[in-house]
């Protein structure tokens, strides 16, 4: 073997070792994805649920909103950035119609994330799409009020309100505020509404999703 191609040949497999010890959050959940879409081919053009665990778990998705052609691609976990860096693997190959989105919720409890780091990273997020996408319509769902995560209300409440006034003035937009809706008439949080972590809801709570968000999707 020449010397030259024993360089590459090393050079390669260092990269491959690199690449195997620093994978990208989430980087198996993503090939689980794809190699699921090779056996079971999605929808065409569909309504396309695509964020965090919040969308992850909501396992009746697709069947709920059947006639909108849904197809429900959440990562559990995901902060905003995660979305944005497998854009190419969770939405565009799927050419939806329409994107819903849930995500920046677990951008909230680290400590360095302000209110204008989650609508920096949100609008980061809005133009990668954008780019490629530039008429599909968006219906962006709002941080929820988790209990488990009731210490950063304050994060939460400002990142939305930052949210929806960007999202007010762009084309083909839609900001469902579930927030206020998953509260009770007093602003108290609901507990009643989540599972045992508090975090991640239960049927209640995606029955308010339900009546929030399938007003604004497309059939």
């Amino acid at each position: 073997m020449k010397k030259s191609s024993f360089v590459l040949l090393i050079l390669s497999l260092l990269t491959i070792t690199t690449f195997a010890q620093k994978k990208p959050n989430f980087w198996d959940d993503v090939q689980v994805i794809k190699k699921y879409d090779q056996m079971y081919k999605p929808p065409v053009n569909p309504v396309l649920f695509v964020g965090s665990s919040s969308i992850r778990k909501w396992d009746d998705c697709t069947q709920i909103f059947a006639k909108y052609n849904a197809l429900n691609r959440g990562i559990g976990g995901a902060v905003i950035n995660d979305i944005t860096y497998y854009l190419n693997d969770v939405v565009f190959p799927y050419h939806p119609k329409q994107i819903v989105l849930y995500v920046g919720e677990n951008d909230l409890p680290n400590d360095t994330v302000t209110p204008d780091t989650v609508l920096n990273r949100t609008l980061k997020l809005y133009k990668a799409i954008r780019a490629k996408l530039p008429t599909v319509p968006i219906v962006y769902i709002s941080i929820k009020p988790s209990p488990s995560r009731d210490k950063f209300k304050e994060k939460a409440v400002a990142s939305n309100a930052l949210i929806k006034k960007f999202l007010a003035g762009e084309a083909n937009t839609t900001f469902v505020n579930v927030y206020s809706l998953m509260l009770t008439k007093d602003g108290k949080l609901r507990p009643e509404l989540f599972v045992e972590d508090m975090l991640h809801m239960n049927a209640k709570g995606y029955a308010i999703w339900k009546k929030a968000v399938e007003p604004h999707l497309l059939k």
